[in-house]
């Protein structure tokens, strides 16, 4: 299409209109294959597979983004232990088995030293060392402790050196080490952490180091029991967990009634069954609670370990692939995002009236104004999906009291698609990012070089991405039916309608390219050229209905054609286009939750068939990955391997990968709410998934019961 560069939309803002390439610092080194990372709301710790964190990893104990331990490393005599085995046991918990290196005075496994890990607002941890020789031995133990408060932010780039304003107090019994920093940074912005290091056992404080002089009768033990606290701005917390194990809270929390009240599952296929399991799992370690305004809320986080916080797109895929699990996880997100919703121009945080937010960050930086997280607002994609989320927690859940209390929130949401989500007035929504430090890309494919042509060339700005175009027309669609049926404003909703209609006549129109066999381009550029990638996410426009029905056979062979389908699931980019890459983030990786997405759109058009064929090859993915879909995986064949390559700096858990299991059980049982306040099934099950039953699936405020093989089922009311 031969259009006009436009006009700036926005008058006295340039935009810059090219996506930047990042040249960053060498990153920290990583921790290995074997890390392990252990979590308790917004409380990590990621350390090696010896527990340890060496100074100047991505490691350490973050609590509320700000890096509270940053070394963590335990030694014998001056030399690492040997590693046994190492493994995360609950979500907040893991288990260290190491042996004693070859030292003098030591011979080969002549001690055992056992690290038990406990998460929570700080941390415990157990060391107990057992002898298995007769005659005593003694030795240094050395926990070499330190750190350097980093902002998340910058714990994977280059960590400013904070150390002249980092306080130590030792205590004199050996019993405890407190690290203080203060930050004055200008008369409105201030920041203060603390950690403090108990120890029951006293030790030797050398400089930031606890030294043990350790001597063990024959066959005799030694154990102390490490507590880390961390504190921000004065307020103390201590670790909340201190065993393997724990029963929930026995408290009236939003917690305990979501873990009380998730489906239970006997399905013959122990691979199902597993992955689901592990799934609840997951989503319990990832969720967040609180209360605001006096409103408990309960909402899942992004992912461990680098994104313990609120995200706008990734935490609203999440709550719709769990719905039926707890519509807990999708009432809490859409309070939270609506309170957060945008009410002003800031370009720094891309902010803009009615604009929900992208990602909410609390640590120095942003403290300190120098980072636009409080929140930022860089998706152009949040927004429409805030609204379908809206609408479908309503079907889900028949809350029309909560619904109505956020319309207008969803009015102001619809005023941002049609002002500021449309830049130039075309009809489509497009995003070009405002700040300095603003993401070039604003869709799911957020990397710099995620959405590019088929030649490899990377688009200008601003760009209208595809499925963006497709969450905007669900989004009306669903608008107009709570604004006829629950608000009872039918110009509203008819003004909606035609909105909707006129967008999916333009976007046909505009973004289908008829080479290769017929599909989308993945957007439009800021010279409305289309960008004519063949990606994973015309599978997006399935799922929103945009898709007239004579082309959705055509999107359902181009996603299921080798070049896009590896055979554990779709690729982001088809191996036929310049740019495809099995390793580059949106470049040819295969993402659980756009497979989700994906299936689900395929049974909305009736391909059930190639829904299963994508849903068995995720659990089956997950199969190697002990039952827990990454994050991402790499896009390499089936055919080249008998498993699915990891990609190296996966998030595992993380939100809408542990969700994708949920959407995609309920995409093959076609479990849907009906109008008559009643839980609908139309199920296609694969014959090796055999007899499946469901107790306590959520819907309407009540829970049901699914019992289905093949194309039968059933569905009762749980009494």
């Amino acid at each position: 299409m031969d259009r006009p560069t436009p006009a700036n939309p926005i008058p006295g803002i340039t935009l810059d209109r090219t996506i930047p390439d990042p040249q960053r610092n060498a990153p920290p080194p990583e921790l290995g294959a074997g890390a392990i990372a252990v979590l308790e709301g917004r409380t990590f710790l990621y350390s090696d597979e010896f527990g340890d964190v060496p100074s100047g990893s991505v490691g350490g104990l973050v609590h509320y983004d700000t890096r509270h331990l940053g070394t963590w490393v335990l030694t014998v005599e001056g030399e690492r232990p040997s590693l046994l085995r190492s493994h995360t046991v609950d979500y907040y918990s893991a288990a260290f088995f190491l042996t004693n290196p070859v030292v003098p005075g030591l011979t080969d496994h002549a001690v055992s030293i056992r690290r038990l890990r406990f998460l929570g607002a700080g941390m415990r941890e157990k060391i107990t060392i057992h002898s298995y020789v007769e005659q005593p031995v003694s030795f240094e133990l050395r926990l070499q402790a330190g750190t350097d408060f980093a902002d998340l932010f910058e714990i994977k780039a280059e960590v400013r050196d904070r150390s002249e304003s980092i306080t130590l107090d030792a205590a004199p019994d050996g019993g405890s080490l407190t690290f203080g920093y203060r930050n004055e940074y200008d008369d409105d912005h201030s920041f203060q952490a603390d950690t403090r290091i108990s120890t029951s056992t006293p030790a030797r404080i050398e400089g930031t180091d606890l030294v043990w002089d350790v001597d063990l009768p024959g066959r005799g033990s030694w154990r102390t029991v490490l507590t880390v606290e961390v504190a921000t701005d004065g307020d103390w917390e201590t670790p909340s967990h201190e065993d393997f194990g724990e029963a929930p809270p026995l408290a009236d929390d939003p917690l305990t009634r979501w873990l009380d009240h998730m489906p239970r599952y006997r399905i013959p296929s122990r691979l199902v069954s597993e992955v689901l399991r592990q799934s609840g799992e997951d989503l319990t370690a990832l969720r967040m609670t609180g209360t605001i305004m006096g409103q408990e809320f309960t909402l899942p986080a992004a992912g461990l370990p680098w994104f313990m916080t609120l995200f706008g797109r990734d935490t609203l895929f999440t709550s719709y692939q769990s719905i039926s699990v707890g519509p807990e996880l999708a009432r809490g997100a859409l309070w939270m995002l609506a309170f957060g919703q945008g009410r002003k121009e800031n370009p720094f945080r891309d902010e803009e009236p009615g604009k929900i937010m992208h990602e909410f960050r609390t640590g120095e930086l942003t403290r300190l104004g120098l980072k636009p997280h409080d929140p930022y607002y860089g998706t152009a994609d949040a927004t429409p999906l805030w609204l379908v989320m809206l609408h479908e927690y309503w079907r889900w859940s028949g809350d029309g009291e909560f619904v109505r209390e956020r319309w207008e929130n969803a009015l102001r949401a619809l005023e941002w698609i049609d002002s500021y989500g449309d830049r130039d007035g075309d009809g489509y929504v497009e995003y070009g990012t405002r700040s300095p430090q603003g993401l070039g890309n604003q869709c799911w494919r957020d990397s710099w070089n995620g959405v590019q042509f088929a030649d490899g060339s990377i688009p200008v700005l601003p760009i209208a991405t595809c499925e963006i175009q497709g969450y905007v027309y669900d989004a009306k669609v669903r608008a107009a039916e709570i604004a006829e049926h629950l608000i009872g404003e039918l110009d509203t909703a008819k003004r909606l309608r035609r909105e909707a209609a006129e967008l999916k006549e333009r976007f046909n129109r505009d973004f289908w390219i008829e080479e290769r066999g017929g599909y989308y381009a993945i957007g439009l550029d800021g010279d409305k050229r289309q960008i004519d990638s063949l990606t994973s996410n015309i599978g997006h426009l399935l799922w929103s209905g945009i898709v007239p029905d004579d082309r959705a056979k055509v999107i359902a062979r181009q996603l299921l054609s080798p070049e896009l389908f590896s055979g554990w699931g779709v690729r982001t980019l088809s191996t036929d286009d310049h740019g495809f890459n099995p390793v580059g983030y949106h470049t040819g990786t295969v993402w659980p939750h756009d497979n989700s997405i994906i299936a689900a759109g395929l049974a909305r058009y009736g391909f059930r068939e190639e829904a299963n064929r994508i849903a068995l090859a995720q659990f089956e993915a997950a199969s190697h990955t002990e039952y827990r879909l990454p994050e991402v995986f790499a896009g390499f064949g089936r055919d080249a391997g008998r498993f699915p390559v990891p990609y190296p700096t996966s998030c595992s858990p993380q939100a809408w990968a542990t969700g994708a299991p949920f959407l995609l059980g309920r995409t093959m049982l076609g479990t849907h709410p009906r109008d008559d306040g009643t839980l609908g099934i139309d199920p296609h099950l694969p014959q090796e998934l055999g007899e499946i039953f469901i107790h306590g699936i959520h819907a309407f405020g009540q829970h049901w019961d699914i019992r289905a093989k093949g194309t039968e089922g059933e569905v009762t009311r749980t009494h």
